[in-house]
């Protein structure tokens, strides 16, 4: 247990999406100060560390994890890095918040799940888009039955990220590293189904990759071949027989953005944002009983960000910290948690195994899966 005034010492490892989001997040926040940066290469991180001013820098993250100011660490590093690193951070003792897709598949997640209930340390999951104001309106109306039963969910994620072939090659492009953009967003689409609809019961998935090939700048600028993925089309039946349909793509020049519009007996809800250079900001709730016009909703105050920010990804972290705080405070892990990591990559996986044999798959229960 953490004493309320105690501040929480902070290592995060990985400093691109680290960089950019993490650590700003925790140094914004009362309770948590940023002590170590990590980064393969030494002179990087040390450039790091002096321009957040945090006073120590490593490329190996045992000596992060010898360092007794560090209770927790954050991993941001590409997915196929998570579980070998997320599996020393908790053998360390130390708590642990891990982005999104949390590794390379859901055994993995489960014994990392498995790993922080037995040390008794916090593990928490990044899915922001629980802590967004327009998110969490939209939760309360599925909550009170504004729509009623209902009949129809369709989400369309339909974004411009990749369209451009000229784009580098990097670690995103292979399936064996994590890449792609079922794990770049549909690990955040699988959770808010869950927290927002409830369980899955089965799926049918097809995966495409547009841009077969893209050129690596770290290597003379030479063709190298792409196999994850770019577009997602996933058809659900979730566990009280709702249709559901998940439609991703990362490659649509003026693509409408991210839309999740729910059709009930009672009328209808839609969630989405047209922003297509910002994923978090923009986003409005429009609602309609039964045979009306649909009505933008006003955000109501005690919803809204404290503070926002010019990156809309910052604002819902810092809320993020805030769960990673409380659960550290009560010493126990506090939704969403690795459970739900667990859940989303399980999902993520079985949309792989329903696209390769080209069939439905039945979704097993999390509590089952989890044994």
């Amino acid at each position: 247990m953490v004493s309320p005034e105690q501040k929480i010492g902070i290592a995060v490892v990985g400093t691109g999406f680290g960089q950019k989001i993490h650590i700003p997040g925790f140094q914004h926040h009362h309770r948590t100060e940023v002590v170590a940066v990590h980064n393969r290469d030494l002179a990087t991180a040390k450039e790091i560390a002096a321009k957040h001013n945090i006073p120590n820098a490593c490329d190996n993250l045992d000596d992060v994890l010898a360092l007794d100011l560090v209770e927790a660490v954050s991993v941001t590093t590409p997915p196929f890095l998570h579980y070998e690193m997320g599996k020393a951070v908790l053998a360390a003792g130390k708590h642990l918040l891990l982005e999104k897709p949390m590794a390379m598949n859901a055994k993995e997640v489960k014994d990392l799940y498995n790993l922080a209930q037995a040390k008794g340390l916090v593990a928490t999951a990044d899915f922001e888009f629980r802590f967004v104001p327009s998110w969490q309106l939209f939760a309360e109306y599925l909550q009170q039955s504004y729509v009623g039963k209902i009949r129809l969910i369709k989400i369309d994620w339909i974004v411009v990220s990749r369209a451009d072939p000229q784009r580098p090659w990097n670690w995103y492009a292979r399936k064996d590293r994590g890449g792609g953009a079922l794990g770049a967003v549909g690990s955040h689409a699988f959770d808010y189904i869950s927290w927002l609809f409830g369980d899955v019961k089965s799926l049918s998935a097809h995966l495409a990759c547009a841009i077969p090939e893209r050129r690596d700048p770290q290597d003379g600028g030479k063709l190298k071949p792409v196999d994850a993925d770019d577009t997602c089309l996933v058809t659900m039946e979730l566990a009280d027989g709702t249709p559901c349909q998940l439609n991703i793509s990362s490659v649509t020049y003026n693509g409408r953005g991210h839309w999740v519009e729910v059709y009930g007996e009672k009328g209808t809800l839609v969630l989405g944002s047209d922003n297509l250079k910002d994923y978090v900001h923009g986003f409005k709730l429009l609602a309609a009983p039964a045979g009306e016009y649909l009505k933008e909703v006003e955000i109501p105050q005690r919803l809204d960000f404290p503070q926002t920010f010019p990156d809309g990804r910052l604002a819902p972290f810092v809320r993020t910290v805030d769960l990673f705080v409380e659960s550290i405070d009560r010493g126990k892990s506090l939704t969403p948690s690795l459970k739900e990591g667990v859940y989303s990559q399980l999902l993520m996986d079985l949309t792989h195994q329903s696209h390769n044999s080209r069939s439905w798959v039945d979704v097993p229960k999390l509590d089952l899966f989890l044994g």
